[in-house]
């Protein structure tokens, strides 16, 4: 007997994925449901899909698989749809939530206007680590790397528009230092604490943003003096703001979380 799946379409600033709640709808097999969903000819189309769930350890718990049907660690832009999700569907009332993510507990803040969740603000935590990255004659560029629960490679540039991201992300995202891969992302300052930066993810390739990349960018701009400690971040599909709290060296990502469409699957 073939059963029927809900789920909701959304997106953070361009990031699309497909959102299901699995205490009514479990999935045996998200690695293949995430490929074959996230085509856009012959599926929904997405960067990937996520899970809503249960937890022990917070109010609810996500698991992300990227459209290739690898699972990621994080997805900022995708944790503020979360967010959304949960109180617009009547899941929780409360404005202050609680997601456990395979890098940790994140807290989220619901901006909440009309009965309707019109930002919300994300606590990523601190940065675990962070290195320079020399790539000696293979690449013209030092980059940086950043981990945000999930790894990144951030490299500024003077004119974002001369990067083949299509060429040099794949190239960089496999390079041997990096055995796990890595999420690229190219930067340019455009103006005093404003980022204009894209990015080829781990597993999905370019998409219209990341929330944990915007983080890393940010992060690496502040290491090198590009710019304050809470900056714009704008991206192929949407702005966010980023903050990193000098008090607790936790980030503070804000943004829209936007929801697209309702639809059902053949499970």
């Amino acid at each position: 007997m073939t059963t029927k799946i809900k789920f909701t379409k959304m997106h953070g600033a361009g990031n699309d994925y497909i959102y299901v709640d699995t205490t009514r709808y479990p999935i045996a097999d998200p690695e293949k449901k995430a490929i074959e969903w996230s085509k856009f000819h012959t599926g929904i189309g997405s960067d990937g899909l996520i899970l809503i769930g249960s937890s022990d350890k917070a109010d609810f718990s996500m698991r992300i698989f990227n459209a290739d049907g690898s699972e990621a660690m994080m997805c900022g832009n995708g944790s503020r749809c979360v967010g959304k999700y949960v109180y617009e569907y009547g899941l929780t009332a409360k404005k202050k939530i609680t997601l456990d993510t395979r890098s940790g507990i994140k807290v989220l803040k619901l901006h909440v206007e009309g009965g309707k969740v019109t930002a919300v603000t994300v606590d990523m935590g601190s940065p675990l680590e962070t290195e320079a990255v020399d790539f000696g004659d293979q690449f013209p560029f030092q980059s940086t790397r950043v981990s945000m629960g999930n790894p990144h490679l951030v490299t500024f540039v003077e004119d974002i528009t001369q990067i083949n991201l299509p060429e040099i992300g794949p190239q960089l995202e496999n390079y041997h230092l990096f055995p796990d891969r890595t999420n690229v992302e190219f930067a340019q300052i455009v103006g005093k604490d404003t980022i204009r930066m894209r990015v080829w993810e781990r597993g999905s390739g370019i998409t219209q943003a990341c929330g944990t990349g915007a983080c890393a960018t940010a992060v690496a701009a502040v290491l090198h003096g590009l710019a304050g400690r809470k900056c714009d971040i704008i991206m192929d599909g949407g702005t966010v703001t980023i903050e990193w709290e000098e008090t607790t060296g936790h980030i503070l990502m804000t943004g829209p979380a936007t929801k697209v469409f309702d639809g059902e699957m053949e499970g």
